[in-house]
C-alpha cells in the first residue's frame, strides 16, 4: 500500500494496547519518549513522538518525556532544551511527567548491588580489547573472563571503590553474569557500569561511574511504571536482556513493543553523521534548513501539523521500508496551501515601465490574503508606473505554449491590469533590461467588467515600493536516494543544495513579517521568514517547498 493511502487505524501497536485493556492485562496506558540528549531531534524521532504521545492520549493515559542521560561525555544542556522545544512545537505536552535517567542513579546503583549480592554481577578487570576478543562471534561462543568467579564480597568491595573514584577510567567494569555461550550476544555478560571521571550536566561530579544504556533503560521504564515500552526494531534483540534484568530484580515489568524506524530518502538519520555534518561545517548548524532535524524543518517553514500528518500517513509497521521525501513535502504543501497567506515577490527582477501610466500616480490594489479564505481579509499592494516582473516571464522569441510577455503580447498582472509589451531595451549582450508596456485601464481586477481574457497571468511588485530581500533556495542535501550506499555518505552531498539570491524584491506588507511565518509567494512556492532577519536587519526568506514536486520530474 502507498504510504499516503495508509489509514490511521492500520497500527498493530494500537491493536495490542486495545487488547491489553480489554483483557485486563493492563488497566491504564503509560508510554514514554526517551531521547538521549546527545544531539537534536530529527524527523525519525517525530514518528516516535507522535506514536507515543498519540497512543497515550487516545487511550486516556499519559506519556513521559524522559532523558536517558547516562553518558556525560556526549550530553549537554543545550540538547535537553532543544528537545523540549521540539516536542512542544510538535504539539505535545508531558505535563508533570518530565524525568531523567540521572533521577534514578541512586536506585540503579542499589539495583547493581542487589545483582552483585545475588551472584548475578561481577567486576571485570580485563581491558576493552580483551573483552572484545573474548566476546565471541555470531557463530562462536564467547570465553569467560578470568575475573568472572570473583567472590561476592570482592565484587561488592571493588564496585564500591569504583563508585568512590579509586580507579582510573577503563580499569574495571561491572558486568552481568549471564551466559557467555548465549546465541544472543547481548546476553554474553553485558556491561552494566563503567568508570567515567566526567562532569554530568545535572549531577555534576557526584558520580564517577555511570550505568550503561542497556542496564538503565529497562529499569527506568519499570520505575516509572511504563506499561508499553515502544521502541524501534534494533532493540528487539536487546529485549531478552531487559527482561532478564527485570526478572532478576523482581520489579515491575513493562511490555516492550518494536516497530520499524523511519528511513527517508535523500536523508541520513544517524545522529553521529548529523553531528559530523555540523562540526565539519557542511551545514550552518543543527537548525540548517537542509537538515532533517525538527529545528531545521521549523526554520525552513515546515508546519508542525504537516509533520504530524506525515507521521500518521506513513503508518506504523514491523517491516523496514523507505519513504520518499516527496511524501513529506506533499504533506507540507497540503498544510501550507490551506494556511499560508499569499504575497507577491520577484526573485529575478526585470524592469517594466508602463509608458501610459502617470509618473506620480500610485494605486493601492486590494489583494486577498488567501483566495479560499475571505475571512482572512486582504492587504493593499501598491501599483505604479515602474514595476518588476520575473525575468522568466518574458521572452524575445516566445516558445510554443509560452503565454507570458513577449513583444506585442498581453498578460494580466495579478490583482491589477492587463498590459501589453510594446518595446524592449537590451544590454550589449542582447539581454532584455527594460520592457516598455502600455496598460489597459478598463481591465482592473481579476474579473473586469469588459470580460476581456488573456492566457497568461503573472506576478509583479512596484519598483519604488518593493523591499529588497535575500532568498535562500534549499534543495535536497544529498543527491543519492540512499546516501549511506556511498563509500562515504559525504560524497553524496548535493553541491547545489543552497542557492542564495540577493537582489529579490517583495511587496511592502512583508516589512514586519514575524520570523517563522510562512507565505506563499504566488506562482513561486512557499517561503518562511528566517530568524536571522531580525539580527541582520534585512528580510531573509527560506524556500520551504516548491508549489509542486519538480524533483521527481527532473530526476525522471
Amino acid at each position: 500500500m502507498n504510504p499516503s493511502e495508509t489509514p490511521a487505524s492500520a497500527n498493530f501497536i494500537r491493536t495490542l494496547i486495545a487488547d491489553d485493556l480489554t483483557s485486563g492485562r493492563r488497566s491504564t496506558v503509560v508510554t514514554r519518549f526517551p531521547p538521549e540528549p546527545n544531539g537534536y531531534l530529527h524527523i525519525g524521532h517525530a514518528k516516535s513522538i507522535c506514536l507515543n504521545f498519540g497512543l497515550a492520549a487516545e487511550f486516556g493515559g499519559r506519556c513521559h518525556l524522559r532523558f536517558d542521560d547516562t553518558n556525560p561525555t556526549k550530553e549537554e544542556q543545550e540538547y535537553v532544551d532543544a528537545i523540549k522545544t521540539d516536542v512542544n512545537w510538535l504539539g505535545f505536552n508531558w505535563g508533570e511527567h518530565l524525568y531523567f535517567a540521572s533521577d534514578y542513579f541512586d536506585t540503579l546503583y542499589q539495583y547493581a548491588l542487589q545483582l552483585i549480592t545475588a551472584g548475578k554481577a561481577y567486576v571485570d578487570s580485563q581491558t576493552a580489547d580483551e573483552m572484545r576478543k573474548n566476546r565471541g562471534t555470531l557463530t562462536e561462543p564467547g570465553s569467560e573472563s578470568p575475573y568472572r568467579n570473583r567472590s561476592i564480597e570482592e565484587n561488592l568491595a571493588l564496585f564500591k571503590q569504583m563508585k568512590n573514584g579509586d580507579f582510573a577510567d577503563g580499569s574495571h567494569i561491572l558486568r552481568a553474569r549471564i551466559d557467555m555461550a548465549a546465541p544472543n550476544i547481548n546476553l554474553r555478560d553485558p556491561a552494566m557500569y563503567r568508570i567515567l571521571h566526567a562532569r554530568h550536566h545535572r549531577t555534576g561530579d557526584s558520580w564517577c561511574i555511570y550505568p550503561m544504556y542497556d542496564f538503565a533503560h529497562g529499569q527506568e521504564d519499570s520505575i516509572e511504571a511504563v506499561t508499553h515500552s515502544i521502541c524501534t526494531l534494533e532493540f528487539e534483540d536487546h529485549r531478552p536482556l531487559y527482561d532478564w534484568f527485570i526478572r532478576e530484580l523482581g520489579i515491575f515489568a513493562p511490555q516492550q513493543i518494536e516497530f520499524a524506524r523511519l528511513n527517508l530518502s535523500y536523508t541520513v538519520m544517524s545522529k553521529r553523521k548529523l553531528l559530523q555534518l555540523v562540526t565539519e561545517q557542511h551545514v550552518s548548524g543543527w537548525d540548517d534548513p537542509r537538515m532533517p532535524t525538527l529545528s531545521g524543518m521549523r526554520r525552513r517553514g515546515y508546519p508542525a501539523a504537516a509533520i504530524r500528518r506525515f507521521c500518521d500517513r506513513i503508518g506504523v509497521g514491523r517491516s523496514a521500508s523507505w519513504i520518499e521525501l516527496s511524501v513529506l513535502e506533499d504533506c507540507v504543501r497540503e498544510e501550507l496551501n490551506d494556511t499560508a497567506p499569499r504575497a507577491l515577490a520577484v526573485l529575478q527582477p526585470l524592469k517594466v515601465v508602463i509608458d501610459n501610466y502617470p509618473q506620480d500616480r500610485v494605486e493601492w490594489m486590494d489583494a486577498p490574503r488567501h483566495p479560499q479564505k475571505p475571512e482572512l481579509g486582504s492587504r493593499k499592494v501598491p501599483f505604479a508606473r515602474e514595476l518588476f516582473i520575473e525575468a522568466d516571464d518574458y521572452m524575445d522569441e516566445p516558445a510554443k505554449k509560452f503565454f507570458r510577455l513577449a513583444p506585442g503580447r498581453e498578460v494580466r498582472l495579478r490583482n491589477a491590469y492587463i498590459i501589453r509589451c510594446d518595446r524592449v531595451e537590451h544590454d550589449a549582450n542582447g539581454r532584455p533590461t527594460v520592457l516598455h508596456c502600455s496598460c489597459d485601464f478598463d481591465t482592473l481586477g481579476a474579473n473586469p467588467a469588459d470580460g476581456r481574457k488573456v492566457k497568461g497571468t503573472i506576478h509583479w511588485v512596484s519598483a519604488a515600493h518593493a523591499l529588497p530581500a535575500e532568498i535562500r533556495l534549499y534543495d535536497r542535501l544529498f543527491t543519492l536516494e540512499n546516501p549511506d550506499s556511498a563509500d562515504d555518505y559525504r560524497q553524496a552531498l548535493n553541491p547545489e543544495s543552497l542557492t542564495i539570491i540577493n537582489n529579490a524584491r517583495v511587496e511592502p506588507s512583508l516589512l514586519d513579517a514575524t520570523p517563522g511565518t510562512t507565505f506563499q509567494f504566488e506562482r513561486l512556492g512557499y517561503f518562511a521568514v528566517d530568524g536571522e532577519a531580525t539580527s541582520a536587519k534585512r528580510l531573509i526568506f527560506n524556500r520551504t517547498v516548491t508549489l509542486r514536486d519538480s524533483w521527481a520530474k527532473e530526476q525522471g
